[in-house]
């Protein structure tokens, strides 16, 4: 079963994924938008070279008209040859500009060249739209007509548009769109972008309520939102944290359950082993007396059997009651936790020879906290200890329990072991080992938190925080 921080991480990487939708559209539409530019700056130029030939095949055209009109007045008389061929009349008519015109006769004995228009005289083009145009559009270019007049080829009419000219109207022509398109391209990229982040604002509101419930605030619900997929989103991940509150709810109340139930049977056997196993023990012990007192007078060699059997069952009774401690600590049924947690130090202090140095000091008033709260924090101890005995190579190890209040009543202990042993790093944080599992799980049964922290500059902290209120379900 997925839990509600591994869902909660999983969800948060889809939605800081989705944060960043917005500059992945806009990115889209502003290649769209420079490929659309691009193409009607494309199509621009080659209307504009298009145009440039049209107009040039219009005036040749109108120039072979009127030079055939020409011919129809010589041949009329009332035209003169020598003035063949006038071009005063497209001169005056003519609309294009730019434009030369020359006028070969079939014999070759006749030549006339003419041109319209100024020629530029400053360049108002870059360079290199200039070289682009002649590479695309090859703008010098010649239109040829004949001169037929009954059937007869009277010579040919040459008309070359200017290069110059036609770069030039080409480029105001671009410039002229690409100024439209560049601030209307801007400006829908900046509309596309409010309006995106508008939509997309509640992918932020997700996000933090996500890396809150990710915090283990499972109470937080994420609002309403407008757009309905917006509300799909936040509704199922408001079903999800609600499952997953239900289900940490219950384990909690479980693992409570277990606890009291495994404390109950550790009272259960600590009593039968003291009352029944003890008993059996102290007699053994009184027999093999009895035994070793009628051997002396009667039978001599019997004494040393009878020492023997002296000696295992002390041996027996002394392994007894560590097990009943470790079973079920009387002192915290007789004397309250602080008295057992001093006994349990003072016990570690006497077995570690010198070796380490165990100390405790506790703040408030501990002997009137709700069951299991005293178990848990003394298994905790417990526990911890042991770790620092086997595992930690420390000098010493210090306990610290002090109680937070509120209102002049208990609301929370916190719990503190360290140690200035040798670790320097938490790679077991996550360890599945019995001892922190057990920890873990008495810890989150009770709705605390435990925290591993490395010391400096070495050994190792572990700190407990435990909510004192009355609990549901603690009852077995």
């Amino acid at each position: 079963m997925i839990s509600a921080a591994e869902s909660s991480a999983k969800c948060l990487t889809e939605a800081s994924l989705t944060m960043n939708l917005k500059f992945h559209l806009l990115m889209r539409i502003i290649v769209i938008a420079v490929i659309c530019l691009i193409a009607t700056a494309a199509y621009i130029l080659y209307q504009a070279d298009q145009q440039a030939i049209l107009e040039t095949r219009v005036t040749a055209e109108s120039i072979d008209k009127q030079l055939e009109l020409q011919l129809l007045r010589i041949d009329a008389g009332f035209g003169q040859p020598e003035r063949f061929p006038d071009f005063d009349l497209w001169k005056e008519t003519g609309t294009v500009s730019g434009v030369c015109v020359s006028y070969l006769s079939a014999n070759s004995s006749l030549k006339r060249n003419i041109c319209k228009g100024a020629k530029i005289t400053s360049r108002i083009w870059p360079i290199w739209f200039e070289r682009f145009y002649q590479w695309a559009f090859h703008p010098v270019f010649e239109v040829v007509r004949q001169v037929i007049f009954k059937g007869q080829v009277h010579g040919s009419v040459v008309v070359t548009p200017s290069a110059e000219m036609g770069i030039a109207s080409a480029w105001q022509a671009i410039r002229g769109l690409m100024g439209l398109s560049a601030s209307t391209t801007l400006a829908l990229c900046l509309l596309v972008y409010f309006t995106i982040s508008r939509v997309l604002r509640p992918a932020q509101t997700i996000v933090t309520g996500l890396e809150k419930m990710e915090k283990g605030e499972l109470s937080l619900r994420l609002p309403a939102f407008e757009l309905d997929e917006w509300q799909r989103i936040g509704k199922a991940i408001n079903q999800l944290v609600t499952s997953q509150e239900l289900l940490l709810s219950e384990r909690k109340k479980l693992a409570l359950k277990l606890m009291n139930i495994q404390e109950e049977e550790r009272r259960y056997l600590a009593r039968e082993l003291h009352d029944e196993f003890g008993q059996c023990l102290a007699a053994i012990n009184a027999v093999a007396a009895s035994i070793s007192q009628t051997a002396t007078y009667e039978c001599p060699a019997l004494v040393p059997e009878g020492k023997n059997i002296s000696r295992i069952a002390d041996h027996m009774m002394e392994s007894l009651r560590g097990l009943l401690t470790r079973l079920r600590p009387s002192d915290i049924d007789e004397l309250r936790l602080t008295a057992s947690l001093k006994s349990l130090v003072t016990g570690w202090n006497v077995s570690s020879g010198g070796k380490i140095h165990y100390n405790l000091a506790v703040n408030g008033n501990l002997d009137l906290l709700p069951e299991p709260i005293p178990v848990t924090i003394f298994r905790i101890v417990q526990e911890c200890l042991t770790n620092v005995s086997k595992h930690s190579g420390a000098n010493n190890a210090k306990v610290t329990l002090r109680t937070l209040h509120a209102d002049n009543s208990i609301t929370a202990i916190e719990l503190i072991i360290e140690d200035d042993g040798k670790v320097n790093n938490l790679p077991f944080e996550d360890s599945p080992g019995i001892g922190l599992l057990g920890i873990r799980e008495r810890v989150n049964a009770l709705g605390g938190r435990l925290t591993l922290e490395t010391c400096k500059p070495g050994g190792l902290a572990v700190r407990v925080w435990l909510p004192v209120q009355p609990l549901s379900g603690t009852q077995s």
